[in-house]
């Protein structure tokens, strides 16, 4: 029994070690982790907004990758390249998409404290309209009352 545990944690011990090993070798035009986060963000967000809205995409004829490649100034073999090589070092790419789902996360809450700013104005705005108008009808009854 006591063989089996150790055989057991020895089979675990070296999943663990192999996990941080890189697979591939480093591409000689890998990009860099900043800007891979960057990229996967941009991907993320444009693949959601495929999916809510391809109309908009198609009638502009918006090709999603070839935009991430034009946009950030690489190609596709650069890309893939890289995505397999942080694919091979699974901590790194695991901490990578922890960041691009951060930044998602941030620019979502952003997002909601605008709205929440605009919707505050516009009660304001609809508030003050609201007092002019009312000041507007005590001085129509004033100038009737005072023509009486």
């Amino acid at each position: 029994m006591a063989y089996c545990k150790k055989i057991a944690f020895l089979v675990l011990f070296l999943t663990a070690v192999s996990c941080n090993e890189k697979l591939l070798e480093k591409p000689e035009n890998l990009i860099d982790r900043g800007k891979m986060v960057v990229i996967l963000k941009d991907v993320a967000v444009l693949n959601a907004a495929k999916t809510t809205n391809v109309s908009v995409l198609r009638e502009n004829n918006v090709d999603i990758m070839n935009y991430i490649y034009r946009k950030h100034g690489i190609d596709s073999l650069q890309f893939v390249e890289s995505d397999k090589y942080y694919a091979s070092v699974p901590e790194e790419y695991k901490s990578i998409y922890q960041e691009v789902e951060s930044s998602l996360e941030k620019d979502q809450n952003a997002f909601k404290d605008a709205k929440e700013v605009r919707d505050s104005l516009r009660r304001i705005e609809l508030e003050e309209r609201q007092a002019r108008v009312q000041r507007t009808k005590d001085s129509l009854q004033e100038i009737s009352g005072s023509k009486k």
